[in-house]
């Protein structure tokens, strides 16, 4: 007799929660997670929420220390190597069954005006925040190094591209710092999502908060939170502070990506910029001369996979109710978590990538000298020379590259003042003004770049400046990051103290 499909799946998933498919897909992974992630925030929240209830009244001295050290008494690492067994739906009831298997019933009243909601809400962004904290640190360690970068390279001259063309000459210098004023814009944002995660939503328990007279101001103090969400409902409902970090990092992930495209570019022997470190260029396999720089495309790539999760994470939040809903819980985090530890991984190894490449500073120099990309300023100095007006000036300079374009010269050494007369007459009807010397002048790419000595400018005396203030903008992020990571030591260890004293322990 043939078993009907209705019965096959009752054999194989069982009649009680949780059925196996549903535990492989969702709980066992959730549970690995939450063991590894979430235990020691977890422990955190138990003994600030004891403390509180100790504070309030709620909970007795004598109970509150037997609770205590119960939680105590948990060994950590061997909860993190433990299997999920179906036994407890989740990691928060495992814990509270060894708690009660140790002292009994009283441990339940660590639950008092608290739910897995505001707790797990809380667990969710004090993860976030250490995360985010060591990214942002990465974030400012490349920082560091792209201001070395460009102190070494405030002289090396090259050219600029505007829509993948020769644009104008300027400095390696000028680039790197275009990259890190890119970067602390990001940096900034990073800062911004942290202060939206760094809210505390212990006491709002399911949603609407408690009978019981707890003070939520406390916790938020004991675990190291800087401010409260006020609203209960938004306390468990809002989301918004994961996609707020997504956000951030996936903007960041695609503008660090942008300059990985134009490494990889650099980085050919028909463009000659630059040759990587051999610990970050791989050989062929057939090609004996190859150096492939693998380096910077595994970065390319996985900038993309950031930037993929970080969408996940927003796709997953779009049209969920505005509610406590699993879409924005365990299924969601781990994209987030992947994406900061990636990105922050990039930082590091481009960090590393960049301090080590021999730039071809020859090379650079020389195309520069070569190309026409010099000649608005042999247009800027026809109009402060000749007194002609700059779009008159224009069509002279323009006229005579078209002409040797024309012609196939298509060298800079092929302008003469002989053939700038010529176009010169064309438009103005006589000649310029212009010597030999000061043609010559105003085709150097390196006088292009000097006399560019205005606010954002390439020149090295301007980049001097520049790096003055980019250093101070370094201090104070640092200080910043070193506030914040000192916050919370602060906060972890005034917790931990009230709690030894309970229990006597040394930990």
């Amino acid at each position: 007799m043939k078993i009907s499909l209705r019965d096959q799946v009752l054999k194989k998933e069982g009649t009680s929660f949780p059925s196996k498919t549903y535990t492989s897909m969702v709980l066992q992974p959730a549970y690995d997670e939450a063991k590894h992630q979430f235990i020691d925030s977890m422990l955190e929240i138990h003994y600030a929420h004891l403390i509180m209830l100790v504070e309030q009244g709620l909970v007795g001295k004598e109970e509150a220390e037997k609770i205590a050290k119960a939680v105590s008494n948990l060994d950590q690492e061997d909860v993190k190597k433990r299997s999920y067994t179906g036994e407890f739906e989740d990691l928060f009831f495992e814990v509270e069954h060894f708690l009660i298997q140790d002292i009994g019933d009283i441990a339940g009243n660590l639950h008092i005006a608290r739910s897995r909601n505001d707790m797990g809400i809380a667990i969710y962004r004090m993860t976030l925040r250490k995360k985010l904290l060591l990214l942002i640190e990465k974030a400012l360690t490349l920082r560091e190094g792209l201001i070395e970068l460009t102190k070494e390279h405030k002289e090396t001259v090259m050219i600029g591209y505007t829509h993948t063309q020769q644009a104008q000459p300027t400095t390696l210098s000028h680039y790197l710092n275009a990259m890190t004023d890119m970067l602390t814009r990001d940096i900034y944002r990073l800062q911004a999502a942290y202060k939206t995660v760094n809210r505390s939503s212990m006491g709002a328990a399911a949603l609407t908060t408690s009978g019981f007279q707890i003070n939520r101001d406390r916790m938020k103090a004991l675990l190291g939170f800087e401010d409260m969400i006020d609203n209960a409902w938004d306390a468990v409902a809002g989301a918004d502070y994961i996609a707020e970090t997504a956000t951030a990092v996936q903007l960041s992930a695609l503008n660090l990506g942008r300059s990985m495209q134009d490494f990889l570019l650099w980085g050919t022997q028909e463009y000659g910029a630059f040759l990587l470190s051999d610990p970050y260029v791989q050989i062929s396999s057939i090609m004996p001369q190859k150096r492939n720089p693998v380096s910077i495309e595994h970065m390319r790539a996985l900038l993309s996979s950031v930037a993929g999760d970080c969408q996940t994470v927003l796709l997953m939040l779009h049209n969920t109710p505005f509610g406590d809903i699993v879409d924005t819980e365990d299924d969601m985090q781990p994209y987030i978590w992947k994406a900061i530890e990636r990105l922050g991984d990039i930082y590091e190894l481009l960090t590393s990538v960049l301090l080590t490449m021999e730039v071809n500073k020859d090379t650079l120099l020389k195309r520069a000298k070569e190309s026409f990309a010099n000649v608005t300023e042999l247009a800027d100095t026809i109009v402060r020379k000749d007194g002609l007006s700059f779009r008159q000036a224009h069509q002279v300079v323009s006229n005579m590259v078209k002409s040797l374009v024309n012609n196939g010269n298509t060298s800079l050494n092929s302008l003469t003042l002989k053939l700038l007369n010529e176009q010169f007459k064309m438009v103005a009807g006589k000649k310029s003004a212009l010597t030999e010397e000061e043609l010559k002048q105003c085709l150097s790419p390196e006088y292009f770049v000097k006399i560019r000595d205005l606010q954002g400018g390439p020149s090295p005396t301007r980049m001097e400046k520049t790096i003055r203030v980019r250093l101070q903008e370094q201090e104070e992020l640092a200080s910043w990051l070193k506030e914040r990571q000192k916050h919370l030591l602060t906060a972890a260890t005034n917790v931990k103290e009230i709690i030894t004293k309970w229990t006597g322990a040394k930990k």
